[in-house]
């Protein structure tokens, strides 16, 4: 008896791709700023890096861990990829793939950042890796302008919830 993955494998009604193909979508800033100024009580974990930044990449687990560690939880992890447009399937898509990210992905594609920076955060010099912790509801928000261990991280979150 043939199992039934084989089956639908086999007459082309299921794929061989990976069970998990991670989306990453193009935004420009104000769709990003809607995700994440939205007035309910989620609390929203934004990090912003990109896939040249090795203290990104070294951090981005610890982004993986809090979405499922708090997935039962109103916490969204949201990675923002400051990686060229023009790099999404040659670097980001492949990067998250091989990552396994499964938080969702966006890359920022937006020429000037001298134009959104200030809206994100008035102190933010543009380094990586970024991270904007915020919850409308209560009107509590946290910044940090490095990577963050997953210690950090967490004690960060913690405090607001």
């Amino acid at each position: 008896m043939l199992p039934l993955k084989a089956f639908l494998l086999g007459s082309g009604l299921l794929s061989a791709a990976p069970a998990f193909a991670q989306r990453v979508s193009v935004i420009k800033f104000p769709e990003l700023q809607k995700r994440f100024t939205q007035p309910t009580d989620t609390t929203y974990v934004v990090n912003f890096w990109a896939t040249w930044c090795a203290p990104c990449v070294k951090e981005l687990p610890h982004f993986e861990q809090i979405r499922t560690l708090y997935a039962k939880k109103k916490v969204k992890v949201l990675l923002v990829s400051l990686d060229y447009a023009s790099q999404l399937e040659k670097k980001v898509k492949p990067f998250v793939q091989q990552r396994g990210l499964k938080s969702e992905v966006v890359l920022l594609n937006e020429p000037d950042p001298n134009d959104w920076l200030g809206k994100i955060d008035a102190k933010w010099s543009g380094a990586l890796p970024f991270t904007l912790i915020v919850n409308n509801k209560t009107k509590r928000r946290a910044t940090f302008e490095q990577e963050l261990s997953q210690v950090e991280l967490t004690a960060a979150l913690k405090k607001f919830l």
